[in-house]
């Protein structure tokens, strides 16, 4: 599976960042485990901002056409 295809589960990857983040607020980390779970939460963090846009993107698309739901092409990429 392509990464741009691949599906992520949005609440183990938000808790899993959240967990990076308790574990570089204690400062008992080397640097390089510290960069190493840095990157790790910038990418998952990416990855659940990627998720967000398309969720938002799929209720502007329900929601418009005064509250008729219309079948339309759907391009997550979109801005």
């Amino acid at each position: 599976m392509s990464k741009k295809n691949e599906k992520i589960d949005f609440d183990k990857s938000l808790a899993e960042v959240e967990k990076i983040v308790l574990q570089l607020e204690s400062g008992n980390m080397s640097l390089e485990k510290s960069l190493e779970a840095f990157e790790k939460g910038v990418n998952l963090t990416k990855k659940c901002q990627s998720v967000l846009n398309e969720a938002e993107q799929k209720v502007k698309l329900l929601t418009s056409n005064q509250g008729r739901v219309v079948s339309s092409p759907f391009d997550a990429n979109e801005d």
